[in-house]
């Protein structure tokens, strides 16, 4: 269970809404709906802090950690951080028109143990901004061969990488690749064009580049 999940199981214990635990952390309730949903995912630790005294629970349990390891009290201002754990960062992947798939670990980016997220890719272009993903950012990828109509999906093309929205139509035998941005046209394949198709894993999160 994510800490996101954490925090709405616990909001519905205590009957509370998530304008009542935004009024608490004096932020606004699409913030909690982003920390709910994982659109948030490393919550500042002094906002752990308000959320576990918000939600009457303590902050090791909305961080998942064993109860038991933190029998000890800690002072109001500090808080351990939280177990994390590295992705490989496989390269570059295409905003734009596919570039060639070298699935090389350029590196490993380090995030919150726990997250269902195998690897990470480092986005190139400007075809998925209406999505917030933009050149220089990090998505972070769940391996699986299929994704629902629709969803962001980091896509192999013969031998090409790109990250587009899918949508496939089996009657049509047919796949869709939407870009984010009006200036790209859809990418369609069908037949014995889709043999060449292949989903590498669904984008489930992403990191803005530091400027």
């Amino acid at each position: 269970m994510s800490i996101g999940e954490r925090i709405r199981q616990q909001r519905i214990k205590q009957g509370k809404t998530q304008e009542d635990i935004a009024q608490a952390l004096n932020t606004g309730r699409a913030t909690i709906h982003k920390y709910e949903t994982g659109l948030i995912n490393n919550i500042p630790p002094d906002k752990v802090l308000l959320l576990a005294k918000a939600l009457h629970c303590s902050p090791a349990y909305l961080m998942g950690w064993d109860e038991n390891d933190y029998m000890f009290s800690l002072a109001d201002n500090i808080m351990p951080l939280s177990k994390i754990k590295k992705v490989p960062l496989l390269g570059e992947i295409a905003c734009g028109e596919p570039i060639f798939a070298a699935e090389e670990y350029d590196s490993y980016i380090k995030i919150e143990d726990g997250l269902q997220i195998d690897f990470c890719l480092k986005c190139k272009g400007d075809s998925m901004i209406n999505a917030r993903i933009h050149d220089g950012d990090i998505v972070f990828i769940r391996k699986q061969e299929a994704v629902e109509n629709g969803e962001i999906a980091a896509v192999i093309i013969g031998d090409e990488a790109t990250l587009k929205r899918v949508y496939y139509y089996p009657q049509e035998n047919r796949i869709s690749l939407i870009a984010e941005n009006p200036l790209y046209p859809p990418l369609i394949y069908t037949n014995e064009q889709l043999e060449q198709i292949k989903i590498l894993g669904k984008a489930v999160s992403f990191q803005s580049r530091i400027k």
